[in-house]
């Protein structure tokens, strides 16, 4: 069965493709991997910001500055640390090395960890509202007052000393993942940053919910793209494949349990992982959980095993709603992009 036209790039005639990158190599080798995704025909390289680890926009400068054509996002930054204005500047000044490349991908952050840096995580739907429409019009090249709740703008816009005063191309994605931001996102933003390590059923959910939104703003859901971090774990040995990735789905088990009942994972399993687990969860702790966990859940969630079993789960995922797939690699980078360099979608 072949994939939906939103998800086949029309200059190509195959599947859109990106890839996930986050603290696990070098940088310099994070470059070389944006280098040879885009000699494979992927069409964005997205660098992630979800911890206290790799702060997003340095390696983003660094995938843009050595590549020519493949778009950067990130995946995602938090709309609560960084200040709307700087916000703004920042993917101003990456629209400068890439123009028309740098994609916004943000989101709402994740507690306990939020709380454990001073961050209230108050009213996310009004914060990330008011965000997106003021970071929007700064770069959009308006002059802002805003009176928000969260946004608190003078008169201010983008203060180009040198440089042509125009407005930059860089389209707005939320990292959606409860179905209100998701039903926000389908209202305001130019795409969504599906999660990942959800099942494709999940996806339906989604997809109703920027329905909805989209319907608000007199939008068709065709107006939003839908990229979907999907993590892959490809090997030609089917059981080493589903070893790699059974320890990443442990955690996320028990990190975001409510997450993974929507996806169809059995309450009884999460009891199960949550009496082993504690947050932080130690190495050890989750490699002892991992036992606990099922091959038909791990394939479940993510797309892992022979190149071929890999993309018949992208496939699904694409079948539900996704328009191009943001591959997070497990194991051997360069032989996942091989995996899925040139793949029609049949």
């Amino acid at each position: 069965m072949s994939i939906p036209a939103a998800a086949i790039n029309p200059k190509t005639g195959k599947a859109r493709m990106a890839i996930y990158l986050q603290d696990a190599h070098p940088i310099r080798e994070g470059m070389a991997f944006a280098q040879y995704a885009e000699s494979k025909g992927f069409e964005a390289v997205w660098q992630a910001e979800s911890r206290l680890v790799r702060e997003a926009t340095v390696p983003m400068a660094a995938f843009a500055s050595v590549t020519n054509n493949i778009k950067v996002g990130s995946g995602v930054v938090d709309c609560w640390s960084r200040n709307p204005a700087r916000l703004a500047a920042t993917f101003s000044t990456l629209d400068d090395l890439a123009p028309g490349r740098v994609i916004l991908g943000i989101g709402a952050w994740w507690d306990p960890l939020a709380q454990k840096v001073g961050i209230s995580r108050a009213k996310p739907l009004r914060a990330m509202r008011e965000i997106v429409t003021a970071v929007r019009a700064l770069l959009h090249n308006e002059n802002v007052t805003f009176n928000g709740e969260f946004v608190h703008f003078d008169g201010i816009e983008l203060d180009y000393v040198y440089q042509d005063r125009r407005p930059k191309d860089v389209p707005i994605y939320i990292g959606a993942t409860g179905m209100q931001m998701m039903e926000l996102t389908g209202e305001i933003a130019d795409g969504v940053v599906l999660n990942y390590l959800v099942s494709p059923d999940y996806n339906k959910q989604a997809m109703e919910a920027l329905q909805t939104g989209a319907d608000k703003a007199g939008r068709k859901i065709e107006d939003i793209d839908r990229p979907q971090l999907v993590v892959c774990s490809v090997h030609e040995d089917r059981q080493t494949a589903l070893d790699m990735a059974r320890e990443m789905v442990t955690q996320y088990l028990g990190q975001q349990p409510h997450i993974m009942k929507a996806s169809g994972v059995p309450q009884s399993l999460l009891d199960k992982v949550g009496e082993v687990l504690t947050w932080p969860a130690t190495h050890e702790q989750v490699t002892a959980a991992s036992k606990l966990v099922p091959d038909e859940i791990v394939q479940m969630l993510t797309a892992s095993g022979t190149p071929a079993e890999a993309r018949e789960q992208v496939r699904h995922y694409l079948n539900n709603g996704a328009t191009c797939p943001i591959l997070y690699p497990l194991g051997d980078v360069h032989a996942m992009i091989d995996a899925f360099a040139d793949w029609d979608g049949n």
